[in-house]
Parts: structure tokens; sequence; C-alpha cells
């Protein structure tokens, strides 16, 4: 069925054959998959009386299992809860960079990019705007990247290209353009610019990209200013794996058979007259309570319902299209009523363990492979650029710091989980055999604590 579905979808040849997978994926999470559909799933005959099969009706219920996996998987990687801290041996690097993801709002992008990377991969932005550090997220879907050829992990170009309405370009600011026509769009950022070009027609067959001086920005920063993140170990070169590829099957029988059993118990609400001939009355028959049917002896007439078992049999097999979806993409199938341990915080990591498994995979790609990546990127430019950050001037990061993400646990303890930690972690420490700042860094998370160096300042002056 889906790919029935994918075959109403025109893809454009003039754009990468990764546009139209990636395209069919998005419209996936965003629950446009059947908008090319021609028809609504009551419409059971056209306009000539022929029968519209099901693939061409557009389901009356849309089920967004794919879309619930994805953001219950993201609340665990980078809700309020869940976001790394970042650790280094210099203890004003750490601050500096604290403070550039609070006022960056590194949090609220990388959620973002997270959603918009499920599809495969997603690039992230790094700009400095007037001694000001920004990201911003960029869809891979018309992102085309280049990787250097003597360090196959580092970024040599990434060019952006796509076709945009000449109204569009107009309400940007464009002059000499047709706002009836359609124009290709095209930037690219290398390691010492990013470079605009001017829109030219689709239609023109001479038309090609010529770079708009005016737009142009030589930025310098002797690398290029993009993270492109995979989502899941798999894919292609460019992108990752999918995270709920294994689903949309699953999740596309689920609609229809959803949007069935609507049918059928709007069918039972309005039940179809049947009459068996001969009847006596040559009038117009009207269904009710208050309208007797007269037939004649040999006549009979019945009410054509569809019986409740049938609505029953199809949310029994919802429920289990449901399981196995869930279980092939690692979605939270946890049940409260069949847990029969104590509901702390490692009863939760138990209930659901799947998820957390594709979280602890999603950590290594957006963690090491994108807010790293991002930090470093400000370490960088503060070599280059006086950066200001929370108001005051930053003076140049040491880029020899190897930098660390410090993760906290996926679920909070309960009172008897942190009391028992806290009288291990005691116990280590008075042993000799865990440093002070070791334990505070054990737990940290669970106290709010993101300065570890001011909190055993703290510690030493509540002991005076």
């Amino acid at each position: 069925m889906f790919e029935t579905i994918c075959g109403t979808i025109q893809a454009d040849t003039s754009l990468p054959a990764r546009v139209a997978k990636l395209d069919i994926l998005r419209r996936v999470l965003d629950g446009t998959l059947y908008d090319n559909l021609p028809y609504q799933f009551h419409e059971e005959r056209n306009m000539a009386g022929e029968y519209i099969p099901l693939r061409l009706r557009r389901p009356s219920v849309k089920y967004g299992l794919c879309r619930v996996v994805v953001e219950d998987s993201v609340a665990l990687l980078f809700s309020a809860g869940h976001f790394p801290a970042v650790d280094a041996e210099d203890a004003a690097l750490v601050r500096c960079l604290q403070d550039v993801i609070a006022e960056s709002r590194l949090n609220e992008v990388m959620i973002d990019a997270a959603i918009r990377g499920s599809v495969g991969s997603v690039a992230v932005l790094f700009r400095v705007l007037q001694g000001r550090v920004f990201f911003s997220v960029l869809e891979s879907l018309y992102l085309t990247p280049v990787w250097s050829a003597t360090a196959p992990d580092t970024l040599a170009q990434v060019t952006e290209r796509y076709k945009v309405s000449g109204a569009d370009l107009v309400e940007q600011g464009y002059e000499d353009i047709d706002a009836q026509a359609m124009y290709w769009f095209q930037r690219a950022w290398d390691t010492e610019a990013e470079t605009w070009y001017l829109p030219w027609a689709v239609s023109d067959p001479l038309g090609g990209p010529v770079k708009d001086e005016q737009r142009s920005v030589v930025h310098g920063l002797g690398f290029v200013p993009v993270v492109w993140i995979r989502n899941l170990p798999g894919g292609d070169g460019v992108d990752g794996a999918c995270t709920f590829r294994a689903a949309i099957d699953t999740n596309i029988e689920i609609d229809y058979q959803l949007s069935q059993a609507g049918r059928g118990l709007k069918y039972s609400s309005d039940p179809t007259l049947l009459i068996k001939e001969p009847a006596t009355s040559d009038t117009e028959i009207v269904k009710g309570a208050g309208n007797a049917l007269v037939v004649s002896e040999k006549g009979d007439a019945k009410l054509l319902e569809i019986g409740g078992t049938a609505a029953e049999a199809v949310i029994s097999y919802v429920r289990t299209l449901r399981e196995f979806a869930l279980e092939s993409v690692h979605g939270n199938r946890a049940s409260a009523d069949r847990l029969t341990v104590a509901q702390s915080g490692r009863a939760l990591e138990l209930m659901n363990q799947g998820l957390i498994w594709l979280a602890d995979n999603l950590r290594i790609s957006y963690g090491d492979g994108g807010i790293l990546q991002l930090l470093k990127m400000v370490v960088r430019a503060s070599r280059k650029f006086p950066l200001m950050v929370m108001g005051n001037r930053v003076v140049p990061l040491d880029e020899a710091q190897r930098l660390k993400l410090r993760w906290p646990r996926w679920y909070p303890l309960s009172a008897d989980d942190r009391l028992k930690e806290a009288q291990a972690v005691s116990a280590l420490v008075n042993a000799g055999q865990l440093s002070r700042e070791t334990a505070v860094k054990t737990v940290a998370a669970a106290h709010g604590i993101t300065d570890v160096e001011a909190e055993l300042d703290a510690i030493d002056q509540d002991a005076q």
C-alpha cells in the first residue's frame, strides 16, 4: 500500500533522487502522506458510478504512530530534564559554553533538529552576527553536502538548491522577477564564504547561477559553518536510517482499518432498508420510528446492519498491529497495568526499555555528532572574532581542551533511590575510592547542578 501511495506523488526529476525519498518520509512525519489521493474515504463511487478502490481514498482516521515515536524519543533526548551538560578540565570554558547554550537556545534548536532529522538527516547552521552566536536548523531535503577528499568526516561545501515561486521572491525584495513564474534558488557554504546566487527562471534553458554580490558574505572561519547530522546508523553515504521507516506500512494499515471501522459504525447508525417484494405502496418510503412500513402478506422489510463483533475484531486487530509497529521501531509499548514492581525511576526504565535503546542511539548522532561539533565551532570562532555571550566579551577559548557531554538519567530517581545513591557515593568518597569532584558530577543532574566547580567551592564555604 505504501508503494501505491508513493506512486501518486510525482517526483521532480530535476532534483537529486534522494529528494523524492526524503519528501515522502517527511509527508509521513507531517501527516500529509494521503493528500495526493483524489477521493475522500466516504466516496465509494465516482461521477460515472464506478466503484472507487480503497487505495485511491484518503483515510478518514489518521493515527500519527510514526510522529508519536519520534516525539517520544526526542523528549527522552533533549527535553528540559534530559539535555546534556558540557564537561571539560577548564571550568571557565565550561561556564562560557553553558552560557552560549542558554543564550542561543540550543536546547530548542536540537529538539527541532532531531524531529526533522528523523527522516534520515538534518543540518544545523552556525552563525556569528555582531559578536553573538546563533544556531538554526536547515532541512536536508534540498541540501547537497560535499566532504573533503583528505578528511571524509569534514565538510568541504554544502549547497542548497530548490524551486521557489516568483511571488515569494518578490516578497523577499528581489527585483526583475515574474511573480507568475518559477525560479531556482541557490546558495552555498564553504570554508571562507556564504555565497548567494541570483534566482534564475526554471523555464530558461540557458539560465544558471550568477553570484549575488549584495547578499553574499565572507565569514573567514576556516571551516564550513554547517553540521551535518545523520539520524541513525545505516542509510547511504549522505543520509542515515529513518527512525520510523519500519512502521510506515503498518501505520497505513491501521489508518485504513480504523477508517473502515468508523464507516461501519456510521452504517449501523443509519442502516440500509431492504424491502422484499411485493410491496403494497408506490409512495416514497421514509425510514424512522414514526413511519410504519406496510407490506403485503408475502412481502418483508429488514434493516441491513453491521454487527458489533466486526468492529470489535477491527479494534483488536489494530491493537496487535500497533504492538508490532512499535516493536519494529523500538517505540514505547509499556503499560503501567502490567508493571509488578514499584514505580521508581528504574521501573520506568524497564517499562520503556525499547524507547531508551532508540534514544541512546540518537545520543550518539545528535550529541557527539551534533552538539559537540557546534560547540567546537564556537571555540574555533572565538579565536577569529570577538564573541559576546550574556552581554560579556569572551576571551579566545582553548581549542586544545577536550569537550565531553554529561548526560542525565533517563528518569528521575525516587526518594528511596536517591537515598541509596547518596549512601553509596558517600561510602566511596570516605573510602578514598572516589573524589569529591566526581561525586558531585554523579549527582549533579539529579539536583540541577550546572557548575561543578562552583558547587565544590560552596561546599568548602559551608564547611568553614
